[in-house]
């Protein structure tokens, strides 16, 4: 019985589910004896060895217990068929990034390494290391996108202009409209700055929790051709670590001016901030205290467009 059982194991083609597989017949039927030499035990859920094809107790159902021929088989086996099996993904390697300088005219650095990465910047279609892939770190205002049709570039120019041309005639009406009720000194006096300064921390709003240190008072108007608002004019501080962006969203409450610059892309619809003093727009993300200093006036416009600082004097 034993021997025909062993033949008859011996006869199957190996599996590779595993490495001792219990016998899977009937076990009502009468069983198996193991095949180990001093054993002989019979076993009706008998094991088979998948490298030596025997029939084995639970006792001796390892290569090890009952001393397997064909120790290792088995695993020998299992291995060459997962090497032999292709791999999703296979034979496919992720795209390289092109090695080449950073895309500012002073930076020396190679991206597109393991070591540097390139940052691109969608704005300007350029690629940059991660210490100039901020847009103010690489003046991304000041560059032409690369592969931006030029009739687009000269459509938005002639806009800028004619904002600009609002601009300078606006600054001079309000110029003659001072000179006219009431004589200034010049701006360059440093006492008519400190006169101006202190006249405005006098009647001054803001958040009372600001340290005086890091306050910076302005005088903000509204212009009442782009919009309207309750209050057309007012004194207020701001914090010089502001942005320009949040100056604006402040002083627009303040004076009760529509301000929907989250809401819209349509630059008709936007309000800008321009600096009387600097005679410029300026850009959101500049800080107050690099932009400002108490005493200066800024304008809130509407329509103006985007600052475009080589067309101010155009």
């Amino acid at each position: 019985m034993a021997s025909s059982s062993s033949s008859a194991s011996r006869s199957e083609p190996p599996e590779d589910s595993s490495f001792v597989k219990m016998d899977e017949r009937d076990p009502t039927l009468i069983g198996a004896h193991c095949q180990y030499t001093y054993c002989n035990q019979l076993d009706f859920l008998p094991f088979r060895c998948e490298s030596c094809g025997g029939t084995f107790c639970l006792e001796h159902r390892s290569e090890t217990a009952h001393h397997c021929p064909k120790a290792g088989e088995w695993a020998a086996r299992r291995r060459k068929a997962n090497l032999s099996t292709t791999s999703v993904g296979a034979g496919k390697s992720a795209p390289r990034e092109t090695e080449k300088p950073c895309a500012s005219p002073k930076c020396k650095t190679i991206i597109g390494t393991s070591l540097s990465t390139a940052v691109h910047c969608a704005t300007c279609n350029r690629d940059y290391c991660l210490k100039h892939r901020l847009k103010e770190d690489h003046d991304c205002k000041n560059l032409i996108p690369i592969g931006a049709r030029v009739g687009i570039i000269g459509g938005e120019a002639e806009k800028a202009k004619h904002a600009f041309a609002r601009l300078r005639a606006w600054g001079t009406a309000q110029k003659a409209n001072v000179q006219r009720s009431l004589p200034q000194p010049k701006p360059t006096s440093a006492a008519a700055r400190l006169v101006a300064v202190n006249n405005l921390k006098k009647t001054a709003k803001g958040d009372s929790k600001l340290p005086p240190e890091k306050r910076v008072y302005l005088s903000v108007e509204a212009e009442a051709a782009t919009t309207t608002s309750k209050f057309p004019s007012g004194a207020f501080f701001y914090s010089k670590d502001w942005v320009i962006g949040r100056v604006l969203d402040a002083a627009a409450r303040s004076l009760q001016v529509e301000n929907v610059n989250n809401q819209t892309t349509d630059e008709k619809d936007k309000l800008r901030v321009f600096h009387v003093e600097g005679g410029r727009l300026l850009e959101f993300n500049e800080k107050v205290g690099d932009a400002l200093v108490s005493g200066n006036r800024i304008v809130l416009l509407r329509g103006v467009g985007p600052a475009v600082p080589d067309l101010i004097e155009a």
